[in-house]
């Protein structure tokens, strides 16, 4: 009887986000690395020093890229919202999912409210004598709208796809994230800042799409199509841990040799590579992991008994 009883239970489905501790948990994460984002940089003397420094050196160290990078962030918005408008359409009329299309777009207007509420009415920028900007840019209103966009694409795509979407919208936030700051828009902090409040919307939202889609959220698990291969996750682990890790080695470096004295008058633009590696290291790390989270917690085609 024992064994006919686990038998049962083993072929039981489960159901999509069937651990929704997991999206709470991981939001809650987001939140405190959101947190600590803006003490770091932007309350304390050396973090607005380093993020400074990394804005300044970015216009010595990518001089000829300034054009280029202008006119993508021109077309940014609208680009954006092109891409997720298709897809969401898409999902909407030919797949009916009409409750997943408007919690996309519910964590698409949260995201960007989120932004705009935390850098004009939450978040200030305290003199610490460091020559900067007296306003406060953290989060980055560009990076949240490009990244929200993506995060609605991966909301809604199949679980059979969300891998390679995973890696293609954090592909496309990072690079729209870098572009904000390798044209002077932004500092490396903001771009980040605006990335964990993605991430904090795309898990909250993420829980309620596969906890009211649970039967349209299953797939066969990694590799039964090109798409869903593990690889794509593998990519995106890699690239973000190895970003984290050199952007964290430069500053500790930079910190032994000891900083130049005054923003950007560095001879080697080390803080600006140490941002740049910071924004491609948590872009990454926050596809990678939302892709691994929303792989496991979707429900399965077939149940071993």
């Amino acid at each position: 009887m024992k064994m006919q009883s686990e038998k049962r239970r083993a072929s039981r489905p489960t159901r999509a986000a069937r651990t929704p501790l997991l999206f709470v948990l991981a939001a809650l994460a987001c939140s405190v690395a959101l947190g600590w984002t803006y003490w770091a940089f932007v309350r304390t003397t050396s973090g607005q020093f380093a993020d400074e420094s990394a804005w300044a050196e970015a216009g010595v160290a990518a001089p000829d890229s300034k054009l280029p990078v202008l006119q993508f962030l021109d077309h940014l918005p609208l680009l954006s919202l092109v891409i997720a408008a298709a897809t969401i359409a898409f999902v909407t009329l030919v797949r009916r999912r009409w409750m997943a299309s408007a919690i996309a777009l519910g964590s698409i207007a949260g995201a960007n409210l989120t932004t705009q509420v935390l850098k004009n009415l939450v978040f200030d920028r305290p003199d610490r004598g460091v020559p900067t900007l007296d306003f406060n840019s953290l989060p980055s209103g560009h990076t949240t709208l490009a990244a929200s966009a993506a995060a609605a694409v991966f909301l809604v795509a199949s679980p059979r796809w969300r891998p390679l979407a995973a890696t293609a919208g954090g592909a496309y936030s990072v690079v729209a994230g870098a572009a904000t700051f390798i044209n002077l828009w932004h500092r490396p902090a903001d771009v980040v800042a605006a990335l964990l409040v993605v991430g904090i919307w795309t898990l909250l939202g993420g829980l309620l799409i596969l906890r009211t889609g649970d039967s349209w959220n299953r797939w066969s698990g990694y590799g039964a199509s090109w798409a869903s291969s593990r690889w794509w996750l593998i990519l995106c682990w890699l690239a973000g841990l190895a970003g984290v890790a050199l952007a964290a080695a430069l500053y500790a470096y930079v910190q032994a040799i000891g900083p130049a004295p005054d923003p950007g008058s560095a001879r080697i633009p080390l803080f600006f590579w140490s941002g740049l590696s910071l924004i491609v290291g948590v872009g990454f790390t926050l596809s990678a992991a939302a892709g691994w989270l929303f792989g496991v917690q979707d429900r399965l085609h077939t149940e071993r008994p």
